[in-house]
């Protein structure tokens, strides 16, 4: 009996070391897709921030491709097009930071290629909510690699 519970707290542990990037990790090869809740504000409001979404690659155990997109709550893609009002720069300083942002999409991915690990990930000053949405999808993904 207490084996058995040496070995469950330890497959927990692993786990628990996969969910959240750390440790050792044994993924399955494959292709996994996962997506973010509905990203909030400061004063917990989602104020129609959207979602993100990744897409890993696992080969040999291993992360060998990475894609985030980030999308408005109605689907749309946020591209090059994000934080203009009509096909317009209304505020430049919206835009920018909205470009900022998108930008900070593919650092987050190239940034856990490099790494091979969510600890290898850091935020981007300006892109916050892009990172914990990025956190919470590949998290997500990488426990679909798990299983």
């Amino acid at each position: 009996m207490k084996r058995m519970r040496v070995l469950l707290c330890a497959v927990l542990l692993m786990t628990v070391s996969v969910a959240c990037g750390g440790g050792p990790a044994s993924y399955r090869d494959g292709t996994y897709t996962a997506r973010s809740s509905v990203y909030e504000n400061d004063d917990g409001t989602d104020d129609g921030n959207g979602y993100g979404e990744v897409t890993i690659t696992i080969v040999g155990g291993k992360i060998t491709a990475c894609t985030f997109e980030t999308f408005e709550p109605d689907g749309t893609r946020k591209d090059e097009d994000y934080g203009k009002v009509n096909g317009e720069i209304a505020n430049q300083d919206f835009f920018n930071k909205a470009q900022k942002a998108t930008s900070a999409c593919e650092e987050y991915a190239r940034m856990l290629l490099e790494s091979g690990t969510l600890n290898g990930v850091d935020t981007i000053s300006g892109a916050t909510i892009n990172y914990n949405a990025f956190l919470e999808a590949t998290e997500e993904a990488l426990r679909q690699a798990a299983q």
